[in-house]
């Protein structure tokens, strides 16, 4: 058996990878949990705010069957289409979330797309489907405030 083998690596962001760091994620956790008996905070009250984005059309790596003679990966084909989209999601300790908002690449966007979707969902366009300092307060203004209050 060969001592060394060749393997493929990724780069890691150091930001990230201290975001993992287990002594410094307990110490927040009891930073957080001191702060919440010292004031009486109510999980209700205590909210966890992130946002994701996807691919449309790009699809994951799963599992399939072939015949045994096939030796390469089998690929699957997907769209080139590349369009970005981001959800703003917000839920609170208490496991209760706010209805999300999603954020489209474009200028403007039809009611009618989101037919048969809750009325309460928040849909938002940018020029290229992420985030920004505007729909972020947008959001605070017309969906977490009112909903939180």
């Amino acid at each position: 058996r060969p001592l060394l083998s060749s393997r493929f690596s990724k780069r890691y962001n150091y930001e990230r990878a201290k975001c993992e760091d287990p002594k410094i994620i307990t110490e927040w956790f009891n930073l957080v949990q001191t702060t919440i008996l010292q004031f009486g905070i109510d999980p209700d009250d205590v909210y966890n705010f992130d946002e994701t984005g996807f691919a449309m059309g790009l699809t994951a790596t799963i599992r399939v069957i072939t015949r045994s003679e096939y030796y390469g990966r089998r690929a699957l084909l997907q769209p080139g289409n590349r369009e970005w989209v981001t959800v703003i999601e917000c839920t609170n300790a208490s496991g209760w979330a706010l209805p999300p908002c999603m954020i489209f690449k474009g200028k403007v966007f039809i009611e009618s797309w989101f037919d048969g979707l809750p009325e309460d969902w928040r849909f938002e366009v940018s020029p290229n489907g992420w985030t920004s300092d505007e729909i972020g307060l947008r959001w605070l203004e017309k969906l977490f405030i009112p909903t939180t209050s």
